[in-house]
């Protein structure tokens, strides 16, 4: 059967053909896209491509700049020892944060999802991200303090080993360095004479503070008693003056300190300070005796940990540095959390899965290309570290805590003599270290567009 309606009449738009001089085409002509992309291109050219351009050229030249080395700079970085270690360090800085921050984020976000009070503690743990690196760096110098009235951390690695080692009751008390009848020995002190049973001993010591003998009650003298050695332990010091050795009326006796009569290289006995200083050694056979008070009694008080030493400087600031960035892994792997379909989680479940194998088979898997963003991003970061060691390192260990961007800043411009050739191929080192995270990364939000 034939079609006898009439064709459809054309549209205006194909009435009126073409855009004129667009032979075509839709929308602005390529010079506009140009125009407003210009600003942006010309401060992307002055401010990265630049710099990147002559920082490769100036790395070819001496300290001053006047002579070509070539690749003498370079020859230089990697046989120098400083810069040994900033190389070093960074390689410890990106095989531990990373890694630890990314686990602590992962952390964080599972267990936000089980506790009521998820809105606050997610509020705690990103708010180190609010604080500047220079403020973080003065807050973890005061944490990691020696001195354990002001050191957080010192504070309780003392409470804890007091606890479990009681402190020495007279640290740094000493007898006098001429006319005492007590010498060294070892860090304890031994009688210069022989003791036989059924004498007394005076054993006078010095050094004590003030505040301490405050404490205490007077020293008397010890009564003989047949079969022991008896004697008396004393703070040989009177206000005022006294005699030396001997027991005056205002000096105080010393409790709590172990005695030991020693023969034959063996301990024979031991006994305990009253709260006068006196002690009675029993259960002597007879014989000549060597006292000796124990350097258990003046042995120095525990005074925690030097964290910001050569040895602990790296970990502490990598410390401080997982404290800042933990709330910022657990943002991300929560968000990526939240988005994960949740029926192959309960179809674990439901098949008889443990909550540790749906997690290890099941959540972190598929959470992968979350936990690579977060791992890529916080190698880049690691890798241009510079402000935390820059604060937190003391004078005494900035060698040891050394990376290489504060190399870098510190061959450029600190001290009589700097030289921006070595500290230029520092930092085209640096650049090309960070170029394939970058890289990666931008092929992988490609990867996700396309």
């Amino acid at each position: 059967m034939t079609d006898t309606s009439d064709p459809p009449a054309p549209s205006a738009a194909a009435e009126a053909g073409p855009p004129p001089g667009g032979g075509g085409r839709l929308g602005p002509p390529p010079w506009t896209a140009g125009g407003f992309l210009a600003p942006a291109l010309v401060l992307l050219a002055l401010l990265v491509v630049y710099p990147i351009l002559y920082t490769v050229w100036r790395s070819l030249y001496d300290a001053d700049g006047g002579r070509l080395v070539w690749l003498d700079n370079y020859v230089t970085m990697f046989t120098d020892s400083a810069t040994f270690t900033a190389i070093k360090n960074n390689a410890i800085w990106v095989a531990v944060a990373p890694a630890l921050i990314t686990a602590f984020g992962l952390i964080f976000a599972v267990l936000t999802e089980r506790i009521r009070w998820a809105s606050a503690f997610k509020a705690i743990v990103f708010m180190p991200m609010a604080i500047s690196m220079v403020a973080a760096g003065v807050i973890f110098t005061l944490v990691y303090d020696h001195s354990p009235e002001r050191g957080v951390l010192n504070a309780v690695a003392v409470g804890v080993h007091d606890t479990f080692a009681p402190a020495s009751p007279y640290p740094g008390v000493r007898p006098r360095e001429q006319g005492s009848p007590l010498r060294p020995d070892g860090k304890g002190f031994v009688t210069g004479a022989q003791v036989r049973p059924g004498q007394t001993v005076t054993l006078p010591l010095v050094a004590v503070p003030p505040a301490k003998q405050r404490e205490l009650s007077g020293a008397r003298p010890a009564a003989a008693r047949p079969g022991a050695i008896t004697g008396t332990v004393w703070a040989d010091f009177a206000p005022g003056g006294g005699r030396p050795n001997r027991i005056d009326a205002n000096e105080k006796g010393l409790p709590k300190v172990e005695v030991e009569a020693v023969s034959g290289g063996g301990v024979a006995a031991r006994a305990t300070t009253r709260a006068d200083g006196t002690f009675t050694l029993d259960g002597l056979a007879a014989g000549s005796y060597t006292l000796r008070l124990a350097e258990s009694n003046f042995a120095a008080p525990y005074d925690g940990v030097t964290w910001l030493g050569p040895g602990l400087v790296t970990p502490a600031i990598i410390g401080a540095y997982v404290w800042m960035w933990a709330g910022f892994a657990m943002v991300l792997i929560g968000a990526g959390l939240s988005a994960i379909p949740r029926d192959a989680q309960e179809a674990a479940r439901v098949d008889g899965a443990t909550e540790w194998q749906v997690f290890r088979r099941v959540t972190v898997p598929l959470l992968a290309p979350v936990l690579v963003v977060v791992f890529v991003t916080l190698v880049i970061n690691v890798l241009k570290i510079f402000d935390l060691v820059y604060i937190m390192a003391p004078g005494s260990s900035i060698q040891d805590a050394n990376v290489l961007a504060l190399r870098m800043y510190l061959i450029s411009f600190i001290g009589e003599s700097p030289d921006q050739g070595l500290g230029s191929a520092i930092a085209v080192v640096l650049f090309l270290l960070v170029l394939p995270a970058m890289v990666f990364n931008i092929r992988r939000f490609r990867r996700e567009q396309g």
